[in-house]
């Protein structure tokens, strides 16, 4: 199979999908890899790595996606890009088509391309390529936190960790999934009080285990998110559907009961965003005043690490990119049900309750079909 891997389409994308370790293992196995020229610059993988195991480097703008008959992305293809799509192709990445703009969900599908959404491929109830990325995410945020309550990040001026005589500064967390807990073991080990809300009480007991006792647990109600607000100096927003779009557990009016130049770091910005006053940010502008409370909501935030972010992608992807590229996307999907999860489209077709409700006209309102 004819492998391509074009460059990321988003400015401040830095990861690429597959390191040259993983396209060694592919044209070990007998496939054709294209990388376009700088696609693994940003994560410190130069062309000369690719070429010397073996890839044929590409040096026009859409050469890669012409040449591929697999794409492997991290961020799919811009929408301009689209109109190189030939039917038959796979297109792969972090794709969020229900959330995506319908136009540009309408231009994939009448394409009549396949796509594989990586958010999606569920293995015994877990997301094996989505997790690392949100182990990441969740082990950045403390760092990212201390940041943005300084003073010249815009915050409050509070240091995040106690120092004798002083308190901490107080974090609540939305969500005790991967993000939320990785973000509350990392919190909780500099001596942060956190407490972390979610709706699924095994969640909250797994998070206290995990983060031996000193975490707050919460169970995620409209009281209880009203009750945190107030005290809380970091708001995480770590709310995950997959599949769909981010509830919106926080309102604009609640946002208000948050002090002056409190921060809130909405993970969920990914789905549209937990937190009604959100709307997503770049790594190069992350942070804007809303109700006098400073917001982050970069959707890429793995990318900060985009090295380590590479590399752990590229563990968690192989085996699926190999199983495709050696039997073929339709065999796969009957071969690997966790696979085909993450099928969204099918030669065109909608293959998703979701993506055939994002494909409809009248589905959700104009302002989520514009998030994205």
């Amino acid at each position: 199979m004819h492998i391509a891997i074009p460059r990321a389409c988003l400015n401040d994308e830095l990861r690429v999908a597959l390191t040259p370790a993983g396209v060694q293992v592919l044209i070990r196995a007998g496939h054709m890899v294209y990388v376009a020229s700088g696609a693994g610059e940003g994560a410190g993988f130069a062309d000369s790595a690719y070429s010397a195991v073996g890839a044929q480097l590409v040096y026009g703008a859409n050469e890669a996606i012409a040449r591929g008959d697999l794409l492997v992305t991290v961020d799919g293809i811009s929408e301009a890009s689209i109109g190189w799509l030939r039917p038959g192709q796979l297109l792969c990445g972090f794709l969020g088509l229900s959330v995506m703009r319908r136009r540009t969900l309408a231009s994939l599908a009448a394409a009549r391309v396949t796509t594989l959404s990586y958010e999606l491929i569920r293995e015994d109830g877990v997301l094996p390529v989505l997790m690392p990325m949100s182990e990441i995410a969740g082990r950045l945020l403390p760092q990212l936190a201390g940041r943005l309550l300084e003073t010249p990040g815009g915050g409050r001026g509070t240091l995040l960790a106690p120092t004798p005589g002083v308190p901490s500064a107080e974090v609540a967390i939305i969500g005790a999934g991967t993000v939320g807990v990785n973000a509350a073991y990392g919190l909780s080990a500099w001596g942060v009080h956190t407490t972390v809300l979610d709706r699924d009480i095994e969640r909250l007991r797994n998070c206290e285990r995990i983060c031996r006792g000193h975490v707050t647990t919460r169970l995620c109600t409209e009281s209880a998110i009203e009750h945190v607000l107030p005290f809380a100096d970091v708001l995480i927003g770590a709310v995950h559907v997959p599949g769909t779009r981010s509830p919106v557990l926080v309102r604009q009016e609640q946002v208000k009961l948050m002090k002056p130049r409190s921060v809130i770091i909405d993970v969920a910005i990914t789905q549209g965003g937990c937190v009604a006053t959100s709307r997503p940010t770049t790594h190069r502008d992350p942070t804007f005043l809303a109700e006098g409370v400073l917001h982050y909501a970069v959707p890429n935030i793995p990318s900060a690490v985009a090295r380590t972010a590479a590399h752990a992608l590229n563990n968690a992807l192989l085996p699926f990119i190999l199983q495709i590229a050696n039997a073929g996307i339709e065999r796969a999907m009957i071969a690997s049900p966790s696979l085909a999860q993450g099928v969204g489209l099918l030669h065109g077709e909608a293959a998703s309750p979701h993506v055939a409700a994002a494909l409809e006209p009248a589905s959700g309102s104009a302002t989520q079909r514009e998030l994205l």
